[in-house]
């Protein structure tokens, strides 16, 4: 993050992978493909050098595990430029998954259990996971059991509606109970 005059600022991080080019090729041959596209076959790295400065482009090493290495003639400027571009759509195409919670307590009315069911409902339909948690405050920790059975009973009741999938079973952390619920598309 850069600081200047007191406001922040982000910087965008694109495909990090570095590309060896022209002369920090350091292997003895490689493969080479031409700015066609088509292969020229195995030779001499000082060879292919010349090839690409004749072309006026620069030699780029594309992939450096093969054995010998792959290298392209190709604007390295504009190849820089396409890499960008395809790392950006493919961060455009990732699906964001958001966990919603719903809190309940265990004297809760079947009014505010209806409105919280359906709230849960509408999140899972969304794609969203849902985390659904009961928090026990002062002597309700003792029914630990029946909070849990609460807890399984409205589960069941929004799968009546969603099919879902149970991402983690019920726990409890002292006074706390929850369990984590996914739609079953995901």
């Amino acid at each position: 993050m850069l600081r200047t005059k007191g406001k922040r600022r982000h910087a965008i991080v694109i495909d990090k992978t570095i590309y060896r080019t022209n002369e920090r090729i350091r292997v003895p041959r490689v493969m080479v493909i031409d700015e066609n596209s088509v292969p020229r076959g195995d030779m001499d790295t000082l060879e292919a050098l010349k090839l690409a400065e004749e072309a006026g482009l620069d030699l780029v090493e594309v992939n450096p595990k093969a054995v010998p290495p792959i290298c392209k003639i190709l604007d390295y400027g504009q190849f820089q430029y396409q890499q960008g571009r395809k790392a950006q759509e493919q961060r455009a195409k990732i699906k964001k998954i958001d966990t919603k919670g719903i809190r309940l307590s265990y004297k809760i009315g079947v009014h505010d259990l209806d409105f919280k069911r359906e709230q849960a409902i509408k999140f899972l339909q969304k794609g969203d996971k849902v985390k659904i948690e009961m928090i026990l405050k002062g002597r309700e920790k003792q029914f630990g059991p029946d909070a849990t059975a609460k807890l399984n009973a409205f589960t069941k009741s929004v799968e009546e509606s969603v099919p879902i999938t149970i991402e983690s079973p019920v726990k409890r952390m002292g006074g706390q109970i929850f369990l984590l619920v996914a739609p079953k598309n995901i």
